[in-house]
């Protein structure tokens, strides 16, 4: 059963959560890491540098879109491959458990199952700029 008079304020938590988050790991990419050194740690990983200049751009500009609700669902579901990369390139060879040395990859796959709910739920209350038609109607099944 699904509450309809709370579930759009539940999807505008989870909006904003997951967009601050977004917008933190992107930042200490920019600020803390340095651009170059996470470049250094994506070629590391086998990957190319330049990756990690969008990876910070994706998580900088996509969590600031879920906290304002600018096209949360599109963001959302763009954010899903993005972190089942990092599960699989990043963190897939340290095993399950994030606490882990160097992490674990079950809590980027966590985030890309939530960016997956967000994207199948909507852009829930507070939307400045919703996804489609349809956003922010309730629809009874």
């Amino acid at each position: 059963m699904i509450d309809f008079k709370t579930a759009p304020q539940a999807i505008f938590a989870l909006r904003v959560t997951t967009g601050l988050l977004f917008l933190v790991h992107g930042l200490i990419k920019l600020f803390v890491f340095t651009p170059a050194g996470t470049a250094g740690y994506f070629e590391s990983l086998g990957l190319p540098g330049a990756l990690s200049y969008l990876t910070m751009l994706v998580e900088i500009a996509g969590g600031i879109a879920l906290i304002l609700g600018v096209k949360a669902r599109f963001v959302s579901a763009a954010l899903v491959p993005m972190l089942l990369g990092a599960a699989v390139f990043g963190h897939g060879s340290f095993g399950f458990n994030w606490s882990n040395p160097n992490g674990g990859w079950e809590y980027p796959v966590m985030w890309a199952v939530v960016q997956a709910a967000i994207a199948a739920l909507g852009d829930g209350a507070y939307a400045l700029v919703p996804s489609g038609k349809t956003a922010g109607r309730v629809h009874y099944a």
